[in-house]
């Protein structure tokens, strides 16, 4: 039997049916972006500010996409020059960075790392051996003491 003039017939198989009405349903997934999950840290000086540092730092982190990793918002109460072992916040933050939880670090200053010169430079070591970056968010508070060089002779 002839075609009216003006339409035509295509044939297609069972299988590119199936595949285009598949094709249809399935919507488009967006590639998948890398997250950037990171700590937060700070040395507060009494327990009742601590929420308020955090925040802050949460901001900061936010605006820049980053993610903080679940429990890794830490702190501790007293003042920075306290030994870096006895605070079980930085604890916190070496465990999370040994078990490779974070990429980064967001602190208000470096010296909350760790406040002399000494303890400052074998953490910042231990960090980047981690392959950590770390974000001060007034990077003018650094840490005291001896520089390196002085402190070597």
């Amino acid at each position: 039997m002839p075609t009216p003039s003006g339409s035509s017939t295509a044939w297609c198989s069972l299988h590119k049916l199936m595949a285009r009405n598949a094709a249809r349903r399935t919507p488009a997934v967006p590639p998948v972006e890398a997250v950037t999950a990171v700590a937060l840290y700070a040395v507060v000086p009494v327990p009742g500010v601590k929420d308020l540092v955090l925040d802050d730092l949460a901001a900061y982190a936010d605006a820049r996409g980053w993610v903080v990793a679940a429990g890794c918002a830490a702190s501790d109460t007293g003042p920075l020059d306290q030994d870096t072992e006895l605070r079980a916040g930085w604890a916190r933050i070496r465990e999370a960075a040994a078990d490779r939880r974070i990429t980064g670090l967001v602190v208000p200053s470096f010296s909350h790392i760790a406040y002399r010169w000494s303890d400052w430079n074998t953490e910042r070591a231990w960090l980047l051996r981690q392959g950590l970056f770390v974000i001060a968010t007034d990077p003018t508070d650094v840490p005291v003491g001896l520089e390196p060089e002085e402190s070597w002779s």
